[in-house]
């Protein structure tokens, strides 16, 4: 071994070796860019010596970036989502003939020669010096391999990308440096493995398994002699070698790679001429990538999915940090999603909305106390054309949904109830609830400062009649806005934010609510999986619990998977079972007798509520078993549409009600997604009934024009109150409920047409 001077620099016979070394090197940089002989081999000789030390010692071989796969609960393929197609495959899963291919067009001496070809770059020296300019090249496939690792490691960022493929010396001797690194380290197999599964084939097809997908739709390791020179070919110009663009130029490419195949001995003349009669036989499978293309109308869920990905800490501390790992790909992916639940959530939206109609529909299906999101779809199919749409109408606007959700309506008093139970109030509480009235004025914020009602801001209730005292189980099932108005008066705005925020119901924009009466009666804009998330915690007996959407995640790291972490859900007690089972016994009355009479289950216990704004512009319902809920919501999405004389589904309807729309596919949707799964029951308590005969018959009968006071007694009082009181009733006037400004216009709660006492 050579000896280093005293001083720790090279012997004088070290230095002329190195510089014969680099010079050779420089020779075949040379090569490859159009540079002088003379030039360049002087640039080398001057500057490169002491550049080439510099150069790091060690090359990392990137992470590839490969497709990642999204998975339902069960393990069946949603989606594949990548920035670059790829499937890294081991070199035994490579077709013999791939391999011969490829190393006879792009290196043919591959396997004689080191990271250099020294007879390739005075091959190309001689030949370049000839033309004047670059008319070979020398770079051996260790060399490709190298520079593809500096594009693949640049990603999508163009500076880096333009970095990476500069033609310049430095680059180039940076390059060998690694191939020598690489042929000592890997082997020839392994580069070779590397090299077909990182180069481009065109197409959007990166490696020889995306490739053989994507031109003949069968692996890498069955393709025959024909179909792998064709893909060979086609690494030099991707472009100019397309077979889908350009079959007669691919033919050629393919031909030259055979005769050079016979030419090294790789094949016979007989099989290499054979094969150049043999047509493409091309068997394109079209890139299916992205959410947009995912199965049984899951696009959103998917989305859903990456947003999460994008946006959550655990996956990386920074946005930039989160966006490389997803780009990289190589994610196996198993979600939440109930494919029978997202089944029938689909068919329940084809039933009852067409895709052209001018409203929208959303549903949500979650699992109560687990936060899982079983289910997410609507009406209008993701995408960019007609009567699609890329917002997520269940989501908040961070996760790709509108920009402020949609007023709830009359859905969330039960949010008012929970408050006025957990603080105390009897399910029996009365108040007086005129027909028409002042918000209550001041009412008490969590802050120092109250409301005021200096605008002298009203709300009433669908019909004059509509006179109370009425108790809460009445109130709940007829929805009397002037009821739930006095009731926020009474127990004051702070009780109503505080079960707002332990349900973490916020605004469609993030925002929480805004601390004003108002909020009783549904004014501010919501998302269904807002909706069927706090719904939820009434199922589970006061339990809160975030909603999640990724079960598992595996990456593929070089041979190997690793697991990540996700996101948990974390669950919370947001009232007390007492308070959560009075609830559930005021909404099962709405779909048992109320207002939610069409959306009620047959087969099992159900609760909900029923919910319409003013001008009909937004029509919801959200209900629950004792093991799932969800919410539905009709509407405009840019809230331009009044529901009136209207056609939805083929179906014409004067009046768009929660209980008539949504509540119907909230039916189908959870008939289908329940099917098979076990029965469960609420913990009822007893709310007595009031002013009634115990035998379902009102105190009062309709008078035909929408008048009926309509109140029951036990046991069947409410249906008596609903049904018997309001059945001759007329025609209904659309709510006129006044809200203070800064207040979207919304919550009115229509009564249906015929019966003055039922309303969403």
């Amino acid at each position: 071994m050579p000896k280093k001077r005293s001083g720790g620099g090279l012997s004088p016979t070290q230095q002329a070796a190195k510089f014969l070394g680099v010079s050779v090197l420089a020779g075949a940089v040379m090569a490859g860019i159009a540079l002088p002989a003379a030039g360049a081999l002087g640039l080398a000789a001057k500057g490169s010596v002491q550049g080439f030390d510099e150069i790091p010692a060690n090359l990392k071989s990137p992470q590839l970036s490969q497709r990642t796969t999204i998975l339902d609960s069960q393990g069946q393929q949603i989606a594949t989502v990548y920035s670059r197609d790829r499937t890294v495959v081991e070199l035994k899963d490579i077709s013999p003939y791939m391999q011969k291919a490829i190393v006879a067009i792009e290196d043919s001496r591959f396997y004689q020669h080191g990271a250099v070809d020294l007879k390739g770059v005075l091959r190309a020296l001689n030949k370049n010096a000839q033309s004047g300019g670059v008319a070979q090249g020398a770079s051996t496939l260790t060399q490709q391999l190298v520079k593809n690792y500096f594009i693949e490691e640049a990603g999508d960022d163009p500076t880096k990308v333009a970095e990476a493929t500069q033609q310049t010396l430095g680059r180039k001797v940076r390059e060998l440096k690694y191939a020598i690194q690489i042929e000592e380290k890997l082997g020839k197999k392994k580069i070779l493995e590397n090299y077909l599964n990182i180069t481009f084939f065109g197409q959007q097809a990166y490696g020889v398994e995306a490739a053989a997908q994507r031109y003949f739709s069968k692996h890498a390791k069955d393709l025959n002699l024909q179909e792998s020179a064709l893909l060979a070919g086609i690494v030099q110009s991707p472009s100019r070698y397309d077979p889908v663009n350009d079959e007669a130029e691919a033919t050629k490419r393919r031909n030259v790679v055979l005769q050079r195949m016979a030419e090294v001995g790789d094949v016979s003349r007989q099989e290499a001429d054979k094969a150049k009669q043999a047509p493409l036989g091309l068997k394109v499978s079209q890139p299916k990538n992205g959410c947009i293309t995912a199965a049984k109308g899951a696009s959103f869920f998917c989305k859903y999915v990456e947003n999460v990905f994008l946006s959550d800490p655990v996956f990386g501390k920074t946005k930039e940090a989160r966006a490389k790992i997803w780009n990289r790909g190589g994610l196996t992916i198993r979600t939440t999603l109930d494919q029978q639940a997202q089944d029938s959530v689909q068919a329940s939206l084809k039933d009852h909305i067409n895709k052209s109609d001018s409203v929208a529909a959303a549903a949500t299906l979650v699992e109560p106390g687990t936060g899982k999101i079983l289910a997410m779809g609507q009406s209008k199919p993701y995408g960019y054309a007609k009567d699609e749409t890329e917002y997520n109408y269940s989501v908040n606007r961070d996760m790709g949904g509108s920009n402020f959700g949609f007023p709830t309506g009359s859905t969330f008093k039960p949010f008012v109830a929970a408050a006025a139970v957990e603080g105390g109030k009897p399910p029996t509480q009365e108040y007086a609830s005129p027909y028409k009235m002042e918000y209550p004025s001041p009412v008490q914020r969590c802050d120092s400062r109250p409301y005021v009602n200096t605008d002298h801001t009203t709300a009433e209730n669908e019909n004059k009649a509509e006179v109370g005292p009425y108790r809460m189980k009445e109130a709940m099932a007829k929805s009397v806005n002037t009821y739930f108005v006095q009731m926020i008066a009474d127990i004051g705005l702070c009780p109503v934010m505080k079960m707002a925020d332990a349900l973490h119901v916020v605004q469609g924009n993030g925002d929480k609510l805004p601390e004003e009466p108002a909020i009783a009666l549904g004014a501010v804009g919501l998302s269904p999986l807002t909706m069927a998330s706090a719904y939820a915690s009434f199922a589970s007996r006061g339990m809160y619990c975030t909603p999640v959407a990724i079960e598992s995640i595996t990456q593929k790291v070089g041979n190997e998977r690793k697991s990540l972490e996700v996101p948990k859900s974390t669950c919370s007690r947001a009232m007390s079972e007492q308070t959560a089972d009075t609830v559930n016994t005021l909404l099962r009355g709405v779909v048992d007798s109320g207002t939610g009479q069409q959306a009620g289950l047959t087969d099992r216990e159900s609760a909900g509520k029923t919910g319409t704004t003013d001008e009909r512009k937004n029509a919801w319902f959200v209900g629950y078993t004792p093991n799932m809920s969800g919410a539905v919501w009709v509407g405009g999405p840019k809230q331009n549409v009044k529901m009136r004389n209207i056609t939805i589904g083929g179906v014409y309807r004067p009046l768009v009600y929660g209980g008539e729309v949504p509540g119907p596919i909230w039916k189908d949707a959870m008939t289908g997604a329940l099917q098979g799964k076990p029965v469960q029951s609420f913990n009822l308590v007893d709310i007595p009934d009031d002013n009634g005969d115990g035998n379902g018959h009102g105190r009062d009968r309709g008078d035909g024009n929408g008048n009926g006071d309509n109140r029951g007694g036990d046991n069947g009082g409410i249906i008596g109150g609903l049904t018997d009181g309001g059945a001759n009733g007329g025609a209904n006037p659309d709510p006129t409920i006044s809200f203070p400004g800064n207040f979207i216009q919304g919550q009115g709660n229509g009564g249906r047409n015929g019966n003055g006492g039922q309303r969403p």
